[in-house]
């Protein structure tokens, strides 16, 4: 239970941020938790509503958001999540665990050799 209520922190602490609590609380539920691909990858989109939320008055009081950006990358935000969202559902769980994988690969890759 505890790797739970951490994992949730971290996570809270990183979505907060901006990085995306997902790279933190994915790969625990499935390494440390034994959830499916699938189970984990739902819970991270539960679980970022409410921190989202948070996140969003934080940085609404601080003047941090071009309303006028948002609002175009969430337009078409929300129709790649709705072909994301079917794709995953239609792939095998162990497909899903290593594009993710390979995601958190290129992305450590890209952040280490960027300047």
């Amino acid at each position: 239970m505890w790797i739970a209520i951490a994992s949730g922190l971290v996570s809270g602490i990183i979505s907060g941020m901006g990085i995306g609590g997902g790279t933190i609380l994915i790969p625990v539920l499935v390494f440390f938790l034994n959830a499916d691909q699938h189970v984990a990858q739902s819970v991270n989109l539960l679980y970022f509503v409410p921190t989202a939320i948070i996140a969003i008055i934080v940085h609404i009081k601080n003047k941090n958001i071009d309303f006028r950006l948002a609002f175009t990358i969430v337009i078409f935000g929300v129709v790649g999540a709705l072909i994301g969202s079917r794709f995953a559902v239609s792939v095998p769980s162990e497909i899903l665990k290593k594009m993710f994988g390979v995601f958190l690969l290129l992305m450590g890759v890209y952040e280490t050799l960027r300047k």
